[in-house]
């Protein structure tokens, strides 16, 4: 008894035929994917890099990092935009988690203990690139876009998580808010050159003597 008759290997051979690429479109595709390699590494080589200080990464840099030739750094740079954009999705991947915790319960300085923490290890975390980016921010739209986008989630979630009497008080709110802020840390960790512990300390003491202080209705 035979497996497979005359029309059943005619009918693999032509579905193999199918599946095959031409020639051409095999090289064209061959090229696309090492366009994509390539661009894969230099993506991680810039974030390696701004973590490592450099807010500006020179094009030799980057290539020496990911190991591409020049050229192909050069032809991907013409793209800024869309690079900023994959390093910003990759930086978001990574802090996600830090974001989408629940939100801090207990007393109003438990609730506030947990909210400085937090805010710290995800300031601490995207410094580097925050920074990176402010070089860049004002001939970036998506940059500016993303960076509008982090503060209202920010924003959001230190409305939601403080106690109802304090939200009432808008001038009390915009003076957390600004607390809060990345911006407050960094001037305490760059300007004042303040280690962590230091930071935290004044971060502290700043926003628990706004709370203490009288709400004065909303603005």
């Amino acid at each position: 008894m035979r497996l497979w008759d005359d029309n059943q290997r005619h009918r693999i051979s032509e579905l193999k035929d199918s599946m095959t690429p031409p020639p051409g479109q095999q090289k064209q595709d061959g090229r696309r994917l090492r366009s994509e390699v390539s661009r894969r590494r230099i993506v991680e080589a810039m974030r390696e890099l701004i973590r490592e200080g450099a807010v500006a990464p020179r094009a030799e840099e980057v290539a020496a990092r990911a190991d591409v030739g020049l050229r192909s750094v050069f032809r991907h740079f013409d793209d800024m935009e869309s690079l900023y954009r994959e390093i910003a999705e990759a930086m978001l991947v990574e802090v996600t988690p830090m974001l989408n915790l629940p939100q801090p319960a207990g007393t109003t300085a438990e609730i506030v203990a947990e909210m400085i923490d937090r805010r710290i290890k995800l300031f601490e975390r995207i410094m580097p690139f925050r920074t990176a980016a402010d070089v860049h921010l004002h001939r970036s739209p998506f940059l500016l876009e993303d960076r509008l986008r982090m503060n209202e989630m920010l924003r959001k979630a230190m409305r939601s998580a403080l106690p109802a009497e304090f939200r009432k008080d808008r001038t009390l709110l915009d003076a957390l808010e600004a607390v809060f802020s990345f911006e407050f840390w960094r001037r305490l960790r760059w300007d004042q050159q303040l280690s962590p512990a230091q930071a935290r300390r004044t971060v502290e003491l700043a926003v628990s003597s706004l709370l203490d202080a009288k709400p004065r209705g909303k603005a």
